[in-house]
């Protein structure tokens, strides 16, 4: 009664503080998880968020631990510890299960540190449960089911199956074409939180980190359904259908906005292939260029040799064999050593054709040798994984 009339809570007047212990250490947490999601000390953040998971553990604050292990889990996998990843998402799981509409980052990411490590299956098992998961307890969260809808199509890809990967695509990105980008707040909201807790003020800090995370995710959903529009293309290229692509790439580029991340520049240099396919040379080699100059440096070597394949194939569409070779050759020792193995036996082979088409018979023959036993390597790892 007496915290009713002075307009405060009965643990203020019992502990002098706006917030309970749980909460304090909820809002701790949750500031070390911004700051290893937005890249700001990230060693620090890790060295916080063990220390407040042991004292989440000796408290008996299960919740709060676990929120501790999935922080670390996800700052795992983004240093592309996929193995520490696994270990900590299981374990913080484990401790205070949540389900997949309520924090679909946290399955996203484990299952993409179950395709990383060569679990592919594991990874299309998980995404399969979220994805009925999220269908029945949130059939209104569009931005949930893309997301995993996108993951699934990944796994399913890396398992050669692209026709059920189109499927779930398909389904999925036609009801979601209207979702906006809200990054703009999240770093605002992070600052008042700050300064409301350096202020003295933990509640309002807490209330303004709560709404930084939601809108956090909001902004991961729209790049995921930007990621999706472009695996959907990259789908569709396959199939010889460069129409239906474009229409892909035009809504992945309009969701990534200006400050596309270079990695998915590179899945965009697609468009370059589906404007050559389409006959317009000046726009293919356009993209092409504008891929791989945007992928400058030695951080992306895969998404460089997509993005030279592209400028290969403009430069010969558009009459230039010298600067056709010499992409295809970068584009193929890129790929052989950090592409995926159907991307560098493709790779060759559309570079012996290019160097028949040019008379080149012998060069062509010894590229399109290598590509037929890079093919027969594939197959021959495909059936041991098949008697696995």
């Amino acid at each position: 009664m007496l915290a009713r009339k002075l307009g405060v809570s009965a643990d203020y007047l019992e502990t002098g503080s706006e917030i309970r212990d749980t909460d304090e250490r909820e809002l701790q947490i949750a500031d070390a998880e911004l700051e290893l999601r937005l890249a700001e000390l990230p060693d620090e953040a890790e060295a916080k968020l063990k220390r407040l998971r042991s004292d989440a553990l000796e408290a008996g604050d299960a919740v709060a631990a676990s929120r501790a292990n999935v922080a670390l889990g996800l700052a795992a996998a983004h240093a592309g510890r996929n193995s520490d990843a696994i270990e900590m998402l299981e374990s913080g799981l484990k401790l205070s299960p949540v389900s997949a509409s309520a924090r679909p980052d946290v399955y996203a990411t484990l299952g993409k540190a179950y395709a990383a490590s060569g679990q592919p299956k594991r990874a299309v098992e998980l995404f399969e449960r979220c994805l009925a998961e999220v269908s029945l307890e949130a059939p209104d969260d569009v931005a949930a089911q893309v997301r995993f809808t996108t993951y699934l199509s990944y796994a399913l890809t890396d398992l050669g199956d692209l026709r059920r990967a189109e499927e779930v695509l398909e389904e999925a990105l036609g009801a979601a074409e209207n979702m906006t980008d809200a990054h703009s707040r999240v770093r605002l909201y992070w600052g008042v939180a700050r300064l409301n807790e350096v202020g003295g003020r933990p509640a309002a800090a807490l209330d303004y980190i709560r709404r930084a995370i939601a809108l956090l995710d909001v902004t991961d959903d729209t790049l995921h359904l930007a990621r999706a529009h472009i695996l959907s293309a990259a789908i569709l290229l396959t199939q010889g259908r460069p129409e239906e692509a474009t229409r892909h790439h035009e809504l992945a580029e309009k969701l990534l906005g200006t400050n596309a991340e270079p990695e998915d520049l590179s899945g965009l240099a697609d468009q370059s292939k589906a404007a050559a396919r389409l006959g317009n040379v000046r726009l293919a080699v356009a993209k092409a260029e504008a891929a791989v100059g945007a992928l400058a440096g030695e951080e992306y070597p895969r998404e460089m040799g997509l993005g030279q394949w592209a400028l290969a194939e403009a430069r010969a569409l558009d009459g230039d064999a010298d600067g056709a070779d010499s992409a295809f050759r970068e584009a193929t020792m890129l790929l052989e050593a950090n592409g995926h193995r159907r991307e560098y036996v493709d790779v060759f082979r559309s570079w012996g054709k290019f160097l028949r088409r040019a008379g080149r018979e012998e060069e062509a023959l010894e590229v399109l040798e290598r590509a037929t036993d890079l093919a027969a390597e594939q197959v021959a790892d495909a059936q041991a994984h098949a008697a696995e």
